[in-house]
């Protein structure tokens, strides 16, 4: 795969953690929010595509947070062998004074 880590939905993982920096840093009142989302993550990401994906991101937000996920995957090895993954998704995670520190770090404002 080399630098380019999997698709998810058409997005790499750089991809994706540049659009969750991109959130974090571009105000939610700038009119222009999605094109400078846009143009942090680079590549070939139109400001549409970025609300769209946001807006998926979202909706599956409100999905776990409304209790209809049942915190179960289900995994399939080599074999075809199917085997469910309980997953705790009792403690969210929050932004810490330490990742603020990161992203000041970058400076890519």
């Amino acid at each position: 795969m080399g630098g380019v880590r999997g698709l998810v939905c058409g997005w790499t993982w750089e991809e994706n953690k540049l659009f969750e920096l991109a959130l974090a840093i571009v105000d939610e009142g700038d009119p222009n929010r999605w094109e400078a989302v846009a143009a942090i993550i680079g590549g070939e990401k139109s400001a549409e595509e970025v609300h769209r994906h946001y807006t998926v991101l979202v909706e599956d937000l409100q999905f776990i947070e409304g209790g209809f996920m049942d915190n179960e995957l289900e995994l399939e090895d080599d074999h075809n062998q199917k085997s469910l993954l309980q997953v705790d998704c009792s403690q969210s995670i929050y932004w810490t004074d330490e990742d603020h520190s990161l992203l000041v770090q970058l400076d890519i404002t």
